[in-house]
């Protein structure tokens, strides 16, 4: 089978009709509105779905919801999360939560963004936040402490209340040691 090559004419050969197509798209392209915003006066709108910096937040009371359950810092694929519990006193008004975070850290050179965390997280205090400028002068700066999570974060409403009256429970329940939790079965367990 033989193709027949189209033969150029000497206005082809010249390449002027590609330039002049160029530059009438360039003369259109010019005179349009400019998708260009002018950081950092103007921010990005987000959609809905974008996944920021996570981020910890506490309830309209002002309360942490993190209860250190290490779940976060688990199933985080990178490593990134670091938590190290602590004990309320027994003469606290949260004394029936068993923990709470004592140092919560996320390295955010780690961090991927995947949002697993928030996924994970039995007691919805770990967020993706919309924040998505994430700067610092060194690596030390990039590991975020508990106080810039919860600077992130803010307040969430939460609709469970769990530390409400109503949510506490029986009085005679504690996981406190030597307190009775259930009464001892026939077999003595």
């Amino acid at each position: 089978m033989k193709v027949k090559r189209v033969q150029r004419t000497w206005w082809n050969r010249l390449y002027f009709p590609s330039i002049l197509s160029g530059m009438a798209l360039t003369w259109r392209h010019m005179f349009r509105k400019k998708d260009t915003i002018q950081y950092p006066e103007e921010e990005h709108e987000l959609g809905d779905r974008y996944r920021g910096v996570p981020a910890l937040v506490k309830d309209q009371d002002g309360r942490a919801k993190c209860v250190a359950c290490y779940m976060c810092q688990w199933v985080c694929p990178p490593l990134a999360i670091n938590i190290t519990a602590g004990q309320y006193p027994k003469d606290h008004e949260l004394s029936q939560i068993e923990k709470f975070p004592e140092q919560f850290e996320i390295n955010m050179l780690r961090c991927i963004y995947c949002g697993l965390c928030e996924e994970v997280c039995p007691e919805e205090a770990i967020f993706m936040s919309k924040t998505y400028v994430v700067t610092g002068h060194s690596r030390e700066l990039m590991i975020f402490d508990k106080q810039k999570l919860y600077e992130i974060g803010g307040t969430r409403q939460d609709d469970i209340q769990k530390w409400s009256e109503a949510h506490k429970g029986p009085k005679n329940r504690s996981h406190i040691q030597g307190d009775e939790i259930a009464p001892a079965t026939a077999a003595g367990h």
